[in-house]
C-alpha cells in the first residue's frame, strides 16, 4: 500500500502539477486575449499618460510585471510575452517597469498615433535652462506618489549643484503647493535651504479644486520629513488634512494666494516676480501642473457665468439641470457626484462613443448610474452652443436643444505651452517615447 501511494505521489508530480500549470497558464493567457479584445472593440487601445512600452525581443514571459501592477488586469501575458491588454486603464505607476527581471519595460508618453506635448527634462528633472527644475504633473507625472517623489529627488539634485551665494538670494524658488511642490518645499527644509514656496491657491495646489469627498488614489509614498505614508486610499479632505499637519508640525512656510507673472534669468541667476513681490533664486522648480489652464470647446456663450471648469460643492445644484462635459475621470466623477443631489436632473456629453478615459471603478458606477437613469448619456455628441437656459448640441446627425441650467466643461488642461516657451523650456511632442 505505501508503495502504491508513493507511486501516485510521485505520478501527481511529474503529471499533475505540470498539467495544473499549463491549465492555469492558459486560463490567464485567455482572459488577457478576452481583455485585448474587449478594448479594441470598444476603442479603449490610446493609453491616457506615462505607460510601460514593452520590448518582446527582451521579454522572457516571466510574469513579474502583470503582478507587480497595482491596479491590476491592465498586463496580461499572450503568446510567452506580457502585453498591455488595458491600455486606458494604466496611470502610469512604473511598478511593472522596477519589477521586470530582464529590463524589457520602458516608461513612455504617447503613442505612434496619439502625441503628447511634454517640457524637455533631463533624467535629473532639469529643463534645457540651466537650474530650472520641472516636477509633478507639468512633466507628465500626475500620480500623487510620483509627484512627491519627483520633488523631493528635484530638491536632492539641484542642492549638489549649488554655490555660495548673497543671503538676499535664496537657494530656490518653488513654484506651486501641490504634492510635488509640498514635497519639494520639505526637502528643501530637511536640506537646510534657504526656499520660497508660493502657489496661486493654496497648500494642495490642484487638489483643492476636486469635488468634495472625491477618493484620491494614492500607493505608499515617503514624505520628506514626515517619514513613510502607507494609506492606499485616501480622500481629498483627508489628504489636504495631512500636508497642513504636516506644514504645521515642521514649521513648513507657504504664500498662499500668490501667482507667478515672470521669471527670466539675471547674472547667473533667477528674478521671480509674483503678484506680491519678487524674489532672487538660484534655482526653480517649477511644479504648477497642467490642469491650472482647463481646454475650452471654443463654442458660443462658453463665456458665461453658467459655466464651470470645476465642481467644488455639489450640493449647490440640487434640484438644478446639469451639463457635464467630458469623458474622463473628472467628467465622470462630477456627473456622479451631481447625480447624488436630490432632484439635481444630469447629462453627461461625450464626443466619442464609449468612455475611454475612466479608471475602472468609475467607468462602473457610470454604467450604473446610466442603467438606473440617475445619469443621461449622450455619447457622440458635441455641444455647438450654450445660452442662458438651454444648451445646443450636436448628437448624431441630430441637432437639437436641451434645457439646462448649469455646463460643467471637463475637456482636459493644456500644458501651458506658450508660458514654457516664453520662459526658453523647450516642449517635445512624444509619439511612445521616453
Amino acid at each position: 500500500m505505501y508503495e502504491i501511494a508513493t507511486y501516485l505521489v510521485a505520478i501527481l508530480i511529474t503529471v499533475g502539477f505540470p498539467l495544473y500549470y499549463f491549465w492555469r497558464h492558459q486560463k490567464k493567457e485567455r482572459e488577457a486575449r478576452e481583455k485585448l479584445s474587449e478594448a479594441t472593440s470598444t476603442g479603449r487601445t490610446e493609453p491616457i499618460s506615462l505607460h510601460p512600452k514593452i520590448d518582446p525581443n527582451r521579454c522572457i514571459g516571466a510574469g513579474a510585471c502583470v503582478k507587480a501592477c497595482p491596479e491590476g488586469e491592465i498586463l496580461g501575458t499572450i503568446h510567452g510575452k506580457a502585453a498591455l491588454v488595458s491600455p486606458t486603464k494604466c496611470i502610469g505607476h512604473g511598478a511593472c517597469q522596477a519589477a521586470c527581471p530582464v529590463d524589457a519595460i520602458e516608461l513612455v508618453f504617447g503613442t505612434e498615433r496619439r502625441g503628447i506635448e511634454i517640457p524637455y527634462l533631463k533624467s535629473n528633472f532639469e529643463t534645457n535652462m540651466r537650474g530650472l527644475y520641472i516636477a509633478g504633473e507639468l512633466g507628465g507625472m500626475g500620480l500623487i506618489r510620483n509627484a512627491i517623489t519627483q520633488g523631493r529627488e528635484a530638491v536632492e539634485y539641484l542642492a549638489a549643484t549649488l554655490g555660495k551665494s548673497d543671503k538676499a538670494i535664496y537657494d530656490v524658488a518653488i513654484v506651486g503647493a501641490g504634492p510635488a511642490g509640498f514635497a519639494a518645499t520639505l526637502q528643501a527644509q530637511k536640506q537646510g535651504l534657504r526656499y520660497v514656496t508660493f502657489d496661486q491657491s493654496d497648500l494642495g495646489g490642484t487638489i483643492l479644486t476636486y469635488p468634495r469627498q472625491k477618493i484620491v488614489m494614492t500607493q505608499p509614498m515617503n514624505i520628506p520629513i514626515y517619514g513613510k505614508f502607507n494609506a492606499r486610499q485616501i480622500r481629498k479632505e483627508e489628504l489636504i488634512g495631512l500636508f497642513e499637519g504636516i506644514a504645521k508640525q515642521t514649521g513648513t512656510a507657504i504664500h498662499a494666494n500668490e501667482k507667478l507673472e515672470t521669471l527670466k534669468r539675471v547674472n547667473g541667476h533667477y528674478e521671480v516676480t509674483t503678484s506680491k513681490g519678487s524674489y532672487l533664486a538660484q534655482r526653480i522648480v517649477l511644479a504648477i501642473g497642467r490642469r491650472g489652464t482647463p481646454r475650452k470647446l471654443g463654442v458660443p456663450g462658453e463665456v458665461s457665468a453658467k459655466v464651470a471648469y470645476k465642481l467644488l460643492e455639489p450640493e449647490q445644484y440640487r434640484g438644478m439641470r446639469a451639463l457635464v462635459v467630458g469623458g474622463g475621470d473628472s467628467a465622470v466623477e462630477a456627473a456622479l457626484a451631481l447625480a447624488n443631489q436630490p432632484g439635481t436632473e444630469v447629462t453627461l456629453s461625450y464626443r466619442k462613443a464609449v468612455l475611454t478615459r475612466t479608471k475602472q471603478k468609475n467607468l462602473e458606477a457610470m454604467e450604473r448610474a446610466i442603467a438606473q437613469g440617475r445619469i443621461r448619456a449622450l455619447f457622440e455628441s458635441n455641444v455647438t452652443e450654450i445660452l442662458e437656459d438651454r444648451v445646443y448640441l450636436q448628437h448624431g446627425e441630430k441637432h437639437g436643444a436641451l434645457k439646462n441650467d448649469y455646463v460643467f466643461i471637463f475637456a482636459g488642461g493644456e500644458l501651458p505651452t506658450g508660458f514654457l516657451q516664453k520662459l526658453g523650456i523647450r516642449i517635445e511632442m512624444k509619439f511612445g517615447e521616453k
